[in-house]
């Protein structure tokens, strides 16, 4: 910096305004009134919590109603130790406004279940299944409810936060396990 040259001084910029909920939260809060409950802005994408039991009248509604014809994801999170343990995440896109509409639903771990949506979105037959597959959610009503990624007679789910991130076998534990499974499917 020349001597001349005077330092410009750090600005920070405004708090940007909240954004106002969307008009399908406002409409879907509307249409199912006390089940559908917080809705945030994170980071562009609003999240809204809606209950177990109106979690099929939410998606229909967004799709039919709000323009949201597209299942991105489903998956799920686990907050253990607290209590619901589970959430199951749904991520619906609208192409014409170009946003995704998050809704979370809460799962306790002694009831651990929600209705599946595979009956309005076919795609979310094989994200229903990895999300059983891996946290042990069942999806009341999934046509084919199976494991996909882990051996039918795994008897864990891996993304659970009580899983011990090395496992609970050794590798050659793990080999045999798999090798002598093999081994009885062939006979």
């Amino acid at each position: 910096m020349s001597d001349t040259a005077k330092p410009v001084p750090a600005t920070v910029p405004a708090e940007a305004a909240p954004r106002q909920e969307p008009e399908a939260v406002r409409m879907l809060r509307d249409a199912l009134g006390a089940r559908v409950g917080a809705a945030d802005d994170n980071r562009g994408q609003w999240r809204v919590v809606v209950d177990r039991d109106a979690i099929l009248d939410a998606v229909r509604f967004l799709r039919d109603r709000c323009g949201y014809p597209m299942l991105m994801d489903v998956t799920g999170l686990d907050h253990y130790p607290d209590a619901p343990r589970f959430r199951v995440v749904y991520v619906l896109r609208n192409f014409k406004a170009r946003e995704d509409l998050v809704l979370k639903v809460a799962v306790p771990e002694d009831d651990c279940w929600v209705p599946t949506v595979s009956t309005i979105f076919a795609g979310a037959d094989w994200l229903e299944r990895e999300c059983y597959d891996m946290f042990g959610i069942q999806f009341r009503g999934h046509p084919d409810l199976r494991r996909i990624l882990m051996p039918d007679d795994f008897p864990d789910h891996p993304l659970r936060k009580d899983f011990p991130v090395q496992g609970k076998m050794s590798d050659r534990e793990w080999a045999e396990w798999v090798i002598s499974r093999a081994q009885r499917d062939e006979g």
